[in-house]
């Protein structure tokens, strides 16, 4: 008999592995069924897992390790038990931001994907704290504005007017005068310049390339008590992952992902940010970042849960060792790898190998 597996989701492109295994019917070529919910939160989502009202859910990479932290929700321990997608986010101003910071001389055809340059322009801009808007305070959206805006000088968050903003609503926030930024999952950065609310500064990539953005996240408790089904969810993802690493996969996926039930919005709008080709602003400008989100990454790597414990207990005032320690707990790279050395065939990707934490914090670099 099938197992039905509730799952929640959010309207995001990084949602695409959870559609595509059910649309292509890699669950149940695993012997499971996923029931996909569509989520209006992160909070709701976090807290649908936290009480047994589904099984899994798309999560914030740094929303387990929060959980871990006694940083957030009242509910059960969670576990990341999968990497759903790397980077995949951008970084918007206003339009009002947006000429003071041409103003400065800065390009953002040529500028985009350049952290130092983008962040420069946008700090000598800044006319009081930057409003910036993130979808979830503990999420690699505000990890990578604190890591981007403090190594260039403006100390994040202590100078800067962090606010939560539910993805969708991003766009309409700029244009009503709420925010000067936002860091969000496309496509709803694409979606403020296709509503002339703003323009897009800058790719995640371009912060840190390969960044863990979303996780498959459960119940800790259930990834000991129940995992066989978890580890057939898990290689179906996989099984989605490798398919939509495939440039010919990218019309059909881009179909999927537009429909009503999923992201609900224009295919074209999804093809930008599978494609990598992205459109800047109003005026036309536009860019092609290679590798702007991926999904082929699927393994939780432990150092990037310590990394995110690191940064949340320096700026919290939590002990460092103690955190990393339980976010590694978080993070089952066991689980993950006992499920897909059950596919025949299946070798590792180099680029997809667990790393090592050696104590020292995990640190991604802007360009030089």
């Amino acid at each position: 008999m099938t197992a039905k597996l509730p799952v929640a989701f959010l309207p995001l492109i990084d949602a695409a592995p959870l559609i595509v295994a059910v649309e292509l019917g890699f669950d149940r070529d695993e012997g499971i069924a996923l029931d996909l919910r569509r989520a209006h939160s992160w909070s709701s989502l976090r807290d649908m897992v936290s009480f047994g009202q589904v099984t899994a859910a798309q999560m914030l990479a740094p929303m387990p390790v929060a959980t871990a932290l006694g940083l957030v929700g009242t509910g059960a321990a969670l576990a990341s038990v999968a990497v759903l997608s790397t980077n995949g986010e951008v970084i918007g101003v206003s339009n009002a931001m947006a000429q003071r910071i041409r103003d400065t001389g800065y390009s953002f055809g040529a500028g985009f994907g350049d952290a130092r340059a983008a962040g420069q322009a946008l700090i000598a801009a800044a006319d009081g704290p930057l409003r910036i808007g993130v979808p979830f305070p503990f999420s690699m959206h505000a990890e990578l504005l604190y890591h981007w805006l403090t190594a260039l000088g403006l100390p994040a968050p202590a100078a800067v007017d962090i606010r939560t903003v539910p993805p969708p609503l991003m766009a309409s926030a700029l244009a009503a005068g709420e925010l000067d930024a936002f860091c969000v999952g496309e496509p709803w950065g694409s979606m403020a310049v296709e509503t002339n609310a703003g323009a897009l500064l800058l790719p995640g990539s371009a912060i840190w390339p390969g960044a863990p953005e979303k996780v498959l996240g459960v119940r800790a408790d259930l990834a000991d008590a129940s995992p066989e089904p978890l580890r057939a969810m898990i290689r179906a993802l996989w099984r989605a992952g490798e398919w939509l690493s495939d440039p010919q996969s990218r019309t059909t996926a881009c179909a999927f992902l537009s429909r009503r039930d999923y992201v609900d919005v224009p295919a074209e709008m999804i093809d930008r940010a599978l494609s990598g080709h992205l459109t800047l602003t109003s005026r036309g400008d536009s860019r092609i970042v290679p590798d702007f989100v991926g999904f082929a990454q699927n393994t939780p790597q432990q150092d990037h849960a310590a990394w995110i414990a690191g940064r949340l207990a320096a700026r919290l005032g939590l002990d460092r060792a103690t955190a990393r320690q339980a976010a590694i707990a978080t993070w089952r790279t066991d689980l993950h790898d006992t499920a897909l050395r059950a596919i025949p065939g299946y070798s590792p990707r180099a680029d997809a190998m667990t790393h090592s934490f050696d104590g020292q914090e995990f640190s991604p670099s802007l360009q030089e």
